[in-house]
């Protein structure tokens, strides 16, 4: 495959504009920057950005600097006019400001940025329409229900609901009282007895609380 030759016209075109382009930045450039920032408003090609850049630091035109085996280019400092303190001066002040501009704007990016991610996770008008629609439905479903409840006849009284209380009580009790003495009768048994207290259970089929999960509930 042959190679594709940049022709004279083309570097000297790249040339005027790298030339242009080093000169309004005023900072070092290798050829893979220069390249990257004028490829694609330009359209030039690698070849032809390098071929430039070595024709403009022959001609004088640029300074070129080598770093290892990488390439620096940047435009001759003689050609821009000295500047004296106050006008130094000058420039470091609106750099400042410039600098606490960006700042500025960079808070309120973040800031902005951070309402956007809100309202991204936040319903839409729509979607909280049909969540309100949905809610209502729920509400008179439970209000329907809340009055076949209140309406029928064989709803529990408070009477009713305070005599159960009361039983559940008194069995609670009793259950607690009667564990408890069956709990004393069989560690008096064990302390003369020669095995272990889960064999003595198993013997003479004993079965407790513990082997169904029950629990006994707290008394209140």
């Amino acid at each position: 495959m042959s190679k594709v030759r940049e022709s004279p016209a083309a570097t000297g075109g790249a040339a005027a504009i790298l030339l242009r382009y080093l000169r309004d930045q005023n900072r070092p450039h290798s050829a893979q920057d220069a390249f990257g920032n004028l490829q694609r408003e330009h359209g030039l090609g690698k070849t032809a950005v390098v071929k430039a850049l070595e024709q403009l630091a022959q001609q004088g035109k640029i300074r070129e600097k080598a770093y290892g085996k990488q390439k620096i280019y940047f435009p001759d400092q003689d050609q821009f006019p000295t500047m004296s303190d106050s006008e130094l001066k000058a420039l470091d002040n609106e750099i400042s400001e410039l600098s606490s501009k960006v700042q500025t704007l960079q808070q309120s990016c973040r800031h902005m940025e951070s309402e956007l991610k809100d309202l991204n996770g936040s319903m839409t008008t729509p979607e909280m329409i049909k969540e309100i629609e949905e809610l209502k439905k729920d509400c008179a479903s439970y209000t329907e229900k809340l009055e076949r409840i209140k309406s029928a006849a064989n709803h529990v009284t408070p009477e009713e609901k305070e005599k159960v209380y009361n039983e559940k009580k008194l069995y609670c009790k009793e259950w607690r009282r009667r564990k408890r003495m069956a709990t004393e009768l069989l560690d008096a048994i064990l302390e003369g007895y020669p095995k272990s207290k889960k064999q003595f259970f198993e013997e003479v089929g004993i079965e407790t609380d513990e082997d169904y999960n029950v629990t006994l509930p707290v008394a209140v």
